[in-house]
């Protein structure tokens, strides 16, 4: 895990240069058949002062599309905006091998809407794997995802008509429940249920738990039926890997087929810069081939795509380095282990992976004036909170956090 870093100058030239290798709308060629065309020039005018020195502001007014998946071919890359596609082919390589350690340009992937859209991604691209190497049909696929999942397994699950089978986790340890585990899936394969998409959270939304990858390949391997582990790794994609350095959710993991990371999570993108990496080999289960006026064809479930969000994606893992990135990583998990430490000495309850910046309180040590009072999520909106969440980004303030645990201390010492 390693890529140097770069000066904001090298990075301003790269961007400007790549941005010259796409056709401009503005420029000589004549460009007749593309149904696109550079951002509006009464708002979005061109000749702004600022653009000469902000990249990412320049790609949004010039407007590239990035339809398409561009690892898969050179045909894959338009020659129309082939400068900044290949940026985004970059990018998807050194997060691929440097942060997810695969192999040498043996995974292909694209910069999605978010991770809603790469989990559902991953979906469509195994139902239609089973359904074409084995003959599955729609009522034997199911979808297997802890109940810490996000609300894009049972979203997917109803689009692509999966069914969905949900395990129970330990309500302290938020580890999937080995019982359950077996119980729900022998239940399932008695329903008709022979092919198995499995989910694997690199980090829950709500508590910030990981999942045991291995233990779930293990149990679908022992057996012996067909089944694709998918990583959600929305939120924990850009910390864990950096923090912890045993991590098993790799692709020298042969569990792990495919990922999704965000970038506008721990990366500090803008929204809209979901990642999704699978192993190659696999994107042609979803080729659209109806899709004839695009040279190599689509794959995607969102079809045109802004080219600046792989630049900004791109940007920020180059300005910091593997090195800058790491530590910055760390830092967020040193200040949530002093807010830990410190609700331990409260005598408060809490869940955290250690590798994570995500601090689940249980809801009966807080009132809820107080979890209002700094914004904290609540694990249910419907039904009496049990969990209040914080979340310790780079916006996250010492004096916030003191604020908060003498507030929190001063309730529990009312109490007594």
């Amino acid at each position: 895990m390693y890529w140097k870093k770069k000066t904001h100058e090298q990075i301003k030239e790269y961007i400007f240069t790549a941005l010259e290798k796409n056709l401009d709308y503005r420029g000589d060629r004549p460009i007749l058949g593309i149904p696109g065309t550079y951002l509006d020039t009464t708002e979005f005018y061109p000749d702004a002062p600022f653009l000469k020195d902000a990249p990412y502001m320049s790609a949004m007014v010039r407007n590239p599309n990035h339809i398409g998946v561009h690892t898969l071919n050179e045909e894959s890359v338009l020659e129309v905006f082939e400068g900044t596609q290949r940026i985004e082919k970059e990018l998807i390589k050194l997060v691929a091998e440097e942060i997810f350690n695969g192999d040498t340009d043996q995974q292909d992937g694209y910069v999605a809407t978010g991770g809603t859209e790469a989990n559902i991604q991953a979906m469509w691209i195994y139902r239609n794997y089973f359904r074409k190497e084995f003959g599955a049909r729609l009522g034997e696929i199911g979808l297997v995802y802890s109940q810490d999942s996000h609300y894009s397994m049972p979203k997917g699950a109803n689009l692509l008509n999966l069914n969905n089978i949900i395990l129970e986790v330990d309500p302290d340890t938020r580890e999937i429940s080995r019982e359950s585990l077996d119980t729900k899936i022998k239940a399932a394969q008695k329903d008709g249920i022979k092919y198995f998409i499995v989910i694997a959270n690199l980090s829950t939304t709500m508590f910030g738990s990981v999942d045991d990858i291995d233990m779930l390949g293990d149990y679908f391997t022992h057996l012996n039926v067909n089944f694709k582990i998918h990583v959600d790794a929305a939120y924990g994609g850009f910390i864990y890997p950096f923090t912890n350095p045993t991590s098993r959710f790799t692709f020298q993991n042969p569990y792990m087929n495919s990922i999704t990371a965000d970038g506008h999570k721990m990366l500090q993108t803008p929204y809209g810069t979901g990642l999704f990496l699978i192993r190659k080999g696999y994107f042609d289960f979803v080729k659209t081939d109806e899709a004839q006026y695009i040279p190599g064809k689509d794959f995607t479930i969102s079809g045109s795509r802004s080219g600046a969000n792989a630049i900004s994606m791109w940007m920020i893992l180059q300005v910091h380095g593997s090195e800058g990135w790491k530590y910055k990583m760390e830092t967020l998990c040193d200040k949530s282990e002093r807010i830990c430490k410190k609700l331990e000495r409260m005598g408060v309850e809490y869940f955290r992976n250690p590798y994570l910046n995500i601090i689940a309180i249980k809801a009966k040590y807080m009132s809820k004036d107080l979890a209002h009072k700094y914004y904290l999520v609540a694990n249910s909106y419907e039904f009496e909170p049990e969990w209040f969440k914080i979340v310790v980004m780079p916006h996250v303030k010492p004096g916030t956090i003191d604020a908060f645990l003498m507030d929190l201390e001063s309730e529990l010492r009312g109490r007594k």
